[in-house]
């Protein structure tokens, strides 16, 4: 069969991925191993390979819980944050390929965030894991990069193709849908994405994974260098990454 993508509610708001062929799987990140298992176990899939995205604990803590069930698993992540991470099986850096059932992975370096988050994409499948790089309608907080840093991350991601589907890690939707209608709020496409989530979330359904060209119609993070986002907030005339550093400095005291 095809690879199909799984998406994984997991701790209180953050996703896992389980790619799988209909007995093989592989896994993005492991916030928490029981949701995870339960959807191996009704699956009946076998876990060979598990991704982190990146250090944070929120994205790596089931992964004790994984290994116990599944003694030979494998682990990928970004050579740059190895010391940091759990032991690694196989340490990637920005360019990188892997095989992911059959699929090429490739490996996008997307620090900002973290200095060494990365990003898996498939080509193949028309999908980007982006953990908490780009997220829905927003991106993650510049916690150890510079906000130029996380601007040139978030340009890698938007140069994939418009049909690319984005896999983020948190449901933040609703919480940046409200504020991206304070930088945009003459915006059609993100008005009427914005009514969409909160009918969605009203009914607890997830709002991940996205489409790339919606987010780069309606997300404030990959449109700022537009003439219309920079003259909404008053910064004609500002450099990009300026911009951006606005925009995600109001979004810090949202």
């Amino acid at each position: 069969m095809p690879i199909e993508i799984v998406t994984v509610p997991c701790r209180s708001d953050n996703y896992a991925f389980v790619i799988h062929d209909g007995s093989r799987a592989v896994l993005v990140d492991a916030p928490e191993a029981r949701p995870i298992l339960d959807v191996l176990t009704a699956r009946g899939l076998d876990l060979g390979h598990v991704v982190l995205t990146h250090h944070h604990a929120d994205h790596v803590e089931g992964l004790d819980g994984l290994r116990d069930a599944f003694p030979t698993l494998r682990v990928i992540g970004a050579s740059a944050d190895a010391h940091r991470l759990p032991p690694l099986d196989l340490g990637v850096e920005e360019g990188d390929t892997f095989d992911i059932l059959g699929l090429e992975a490739r490996v996008i370096d997307v620090s900002g965030h973290t200095v060494g988050h990365i990003a898996i994409h498939l080509p193949d499948a028309r999908a980007v894991f982006t953990a908490d790089s780009l997220m829905a309608l927003g991106c993650g907080r510049v916690f150890e990069g510079t906000p130029e840093m996380m601007w040139t991350s978030l340009g890698k991601l938007a140069a994939l193709p418009d049909d690319t589907t984005v896999y983020s890690g948190h449901e933040y939707t609703l919480t940046n849908a409200r504020f991206a209608l304070t930088i945009e709020p003459d915006n059609a496409a993100l008005k009427r994405r914005a009514a969409e989530v909160e009918r969605a979330r009203d009914q607890d359904r997830a709002t991940v994974p996205s489409s790339l060209a919606e987010e780069k119609a309606t997300n404030p993070f990959l449109r700022a260098h537009l003439h219309e986002v920079k003259r909404a907030i008053s910064m004609t005339g500002a450099a990009d990454a300026e911009v951006f550093a606005e925009i995600r400095s109001r979004k810090d005291r949202f």
